[in-house]
């Protein structure tokens, strides 16, 4: 039996400008896993197996008189894309297919089954495409690792900009901007996977950075699950209609991030904070442009109080629910600040920060 883990991530900053060119974003990666197992099946027929997933729910949209059905959060939809485009690159490389079980675990969910936020559908497809190349012993590197599997990813749900698949496959700390999408659908369509996934992906950045000496990064959860994809299909929809405004947002994040990057290069835990705080106004704005909710009141009261004992927070990811991160020093009472978000249903997470290693 094979096992290999992929760890959740957060958003730190550079929330839906990240989906364009150009615009950083800042992630984490936490450590939080799904782990899939592999073994050579003991018949001619393959099993996929998760305890979280047997239960899943299918969400579907109206278009038109159609019902039309939205498996985007569905993570065995990830997990077959994942093993597709996997085999694909492996025959492209002359390897011999097999049959298998896979078995899947995750601790991205609360015990009750409601996620946190953490991106369990990109953990679940990088850490399906490391076990199958392990499986099939093809060497991997971390390049191979993220592009197979924000291939794999991006076919299933069709927008994002494959950040949580870069924090998930290298770990830590890292500044991350998006690839050209028309360039990758016309290179995938023209030329085989394994020669697209060789190639310099234009646009493509990761950094990895070292977080400021005594800096630290709380997380508390809303207990308010969100979905990602739909609030994305919403922004984008209204990308035309606030063109100028929508521009400004980039503009602005892009600076915001970029100063929050400068933060990390010269130790500055003070600049990181104050690009935290500028980065939730401008996240604000961008949801009352867009008439959505990203900082639900709980997410509001969760910042406040973090604010009040002297950290920097705000929503992690799309919002509407999930978690808020807080950036602290060793000024900061963490402990009063976790039992005032506990009085007011905040649960403080206790995650630490995940560095990746392949390990094979």
């Amino acid at each position: 039996m094979i096992t290999e883990k992929a760890p959740g991530k957060l958003y730190i900053a550079g929330e839906y400008a990240v989906l364009e060119q150009d615009c950083p974003a800042i992630l984490v990666a936490l450590d939080q896993y799904v782990r899939v197992s592999i073994k050579r099946s003991a018949s001619d027929t393959g099993l996929i197996h998760s305890k979280q997933y047997s239960q899943d729910s299918i969400h579907w949209v109206r278009q038109g008189s159609k019902m039309v059905i939205d498996n985007r959060d569905n993570p065995f939809e990830y997990i077959l894309s994942a093993i597709s485009f996997t085999e694909r690159y492996c025959l492209e490389k002359n390897v011999k297919m097999d049959v298998y079980d896979l078995f899947v675990n995750s601790d991205l969910d609360s015990a009750d089954g409601k996620k946190y936020g953490l991106g369990s559908s990109a953990a679940v497809t990088v850490a399906t495409v490391k076990a199958i190349l392990h499986f099939y012993g093809v060497k991997a590197t971390k390049d191979l690792v993220y592009k197979l599997s924000t291939i794999s990813h991006y076919s299933v749900q069709g927008n994002g900009s494959a950040g949580d698949i870069a924090a998930s496959v290298y770990g830590g700390w890292i500044a991350y901007q998006t690839f050209n999408k028309t360039w990758l659908a016309e290179e995938l369509a023209a030329k085989r996977l394994s020669d697209v996934v060789s190639e310099a992906w234009p646009g493509l950045k990761i950094q990895e950075l070292v977080p400021p000496e005594g800096m630290d990064l709380l997380v508390g959860w809303s207990q308010q699950p969100a979905s990602t994809s739909r609030l994305v299909d919403k922004t984008n929809a209204n990308k035309k209609n606030l063109k100028a405004e929508y521009a400004k947002f980039l503009e602005d994040s892009r600076n915001c991030v970029l100063k929050m990057i400068k933060g990390f290069e010269e130790n500055n835990i003070k600049l990181i904070q104050k690009q935290i705080a500028v980065n939730r106004r401008l996240l604000q704005h961008f949801a009352a442009i867009n008439n959505i909710a990203i900082e639900i009141p709980r997410l509001t009261e969760l910042i406040e109080i973090a604010n009040k004992f002297g950290g920097a927070a705000k929503t992690s990811g799309a919002g509407n629910g999930d978690c808020g991160i807080v950036i602290v020093n060793q000024d900061t009472n963490v402990d009063l600040l976790r039992r005032e978000w506990l009085k007011n249903n905040i649960l403080p997470l206790e995650f630490h920060i995940h560095h990746s290693e392949l390990t094979f």
